[in-house]
């Protein structure tokens, strides 16, 4: 018997641990085999060599683990300060090789079965009650080497993220710093943002608590597909983000968006935020442009605007804007020539020219203001009269609808 007196478990237990240390390389090549059977370990993310270098390091340093306190100091390999280096150096090595938080569980997990199957094939019948002693003492070493090797796979991930974060925000300062993108700038942004460069892409922009929410929007994801990518640039008080169109957008026969007054899709998460928006433009190189125009939409919100603005809708505000900025204001114009207006005559030429501006149609104007047609028809003559627009002619109606916007 073994295990009559402490001296001689503590050396029994001695020379199961020497025995381990003689089948170290019949350990790594278990080891080996049985971790290939998980996935991210059997596409050959860790090469051969370097499964066996490490399962070798790593069954050297628990083995030393096992010793007795007399004797583990006795041995460098065996100290705890090594075997906690050598984990942190481990789970770094494996999240840099892409080896998710699961696989690498499964493969430390390994390690307790291999050893403590191997102690069970090289012990004797007698050594049943000094295995089970000491049972607490091999999951332990194990398990600190586990715990060690998780915690610095986990930092190291955060680090990576970090990082990739980094140079993400880099590059998409880069794409917004200039109007005219080199050939490399967006091939390099590109594979950076992991993204086709010549996708279509759509972009919106606003600022103070609209660009609050869309920050918020854009760190919850969710927006168009679970797999989308969104690309969020801080600049001049404006939030801008952009993202890759899935290939089925449907927009015209050139992939342009449709014309009409509002966008062909808003992602639902940004229908009720007020921002500028530009839809379906191509590729990265069109990006400054689309940026500018999206924050030139932004800065022509109105309160009564509830959701995104494009350019569809914004056409005539932008005109105005132009305008205005050129010293010519079509507004004071009309205010001026409307003012001969009979009390309530105003309000009436107003309310029919804008029906009719919106329907293009004098049966529906007549029809949704519940009049005659021949009214609707002497409304609009006066109105021509009064102003010398004549709504026929689409050169001076639009200049009507620029003077409303």
């Amino acid at each position: 018997m073994h295990n009559v007196e402490n001296t001689g478990d503590a050396a029994r237990w001695g020379e199961l641990v020497e025995g381990l240390h003689g089948r170290l390389e019949e350990l790594v090549e278990l080891f080996v085999t049985r971790v290939q059977e998980i996935p991210e370990y059997a596409d050959n993310r860790v090469s051969l060599p370097e499964l066996r270098n490490t399962a070798r390091e790593t069954f050297r340093r628990l083995i030393d683990g096992l010793r007795d306190e007399r004797f583990r100091h006795s041995n460098s390999h065996g100290s705890q300060d090594s075997l906690a280096r050598f984990s942190s150096e481990l789970g770094a090595k494996r999240a840099r090789a892409g080896i998710s938080p699961e696989a690498l569980i499964s493969a430390v997990r390994l390690d307790f079965s291999i050893l403590w199957a191997d102690l069970l094939q090289i012990s004797d019948t007698e050594d049943a009650v000094l295995l089970t002693s000491h049972v607490d003492q091999v999951w332990r070493v194990v398990d600190e080497f586990a715990t060690q090797t998780h915690s610095s796979h986990s930092s190291e991930r955060v680090r990576m993220a970090q990082e990739e974060s980094n140079i993400r925000r880099e590059f998409i300062a880069r794409l917004f710093s200039k109007s005219e993108l080199s050939a490399d700038t967006i091939s390099q942004a590109a594979a950076a943002l992991v993204t086709d460069p010549e996708a279509r892409f759509s972009i919106v922009a606003a600022s103070g608590d609209a660009a609050s929410k869309l920050r918020t929007i854009a760190t919850q994801g969710g927006w168009l597909q679970p797999s989308q990518r969104l690309y969020v640039h801080e600049f001049g008080g404006s939030t801008y983000v952009f993202w890759a169109l899935p290939r089925a957008y449907g927009g015209g026969s050139s992939g342009t968006p449709r014309q009409d007054e509002g966008p062909a899709y808003v992602p639902a998460p940004i229908t009720g935020i007020p921002c500028g928006y530009v839809e379906g433009f191509s590729g990265l190189r069109a990006l400054p442009s689309a940026a500018r125009t999206a924050e030139r939409l932004a800065l022509l919100l109105q309160p009564a605007d509830r959701g995104p603005l494009t350019a569809a809708a914004a056409w005539a505000r932008l005109a105005k804007q132009q305008l205005q900025d050129a010293g010519l204001d079509l507004w004071a114009d009309l205010e001026s020539a409307l003012s001969e207006c009979r009390d309530g005559e105003r309000e009436r030429l107003t309310e029919t020219v804008r029906h009719f501006l919106h329907t293009g149609n004098i049966t529906t104007t007549a029809q949704e203001l519940f009049c005659h047609r021949n009214t609707i028809l002497n409304r609009l003559n006066r109105f021509q009269e009064l102003t010398g627009i004549d709504l026929a002619v689409p050169a001076q109606a639009a200049r009507l609808v620029v003077a409303w916007a």
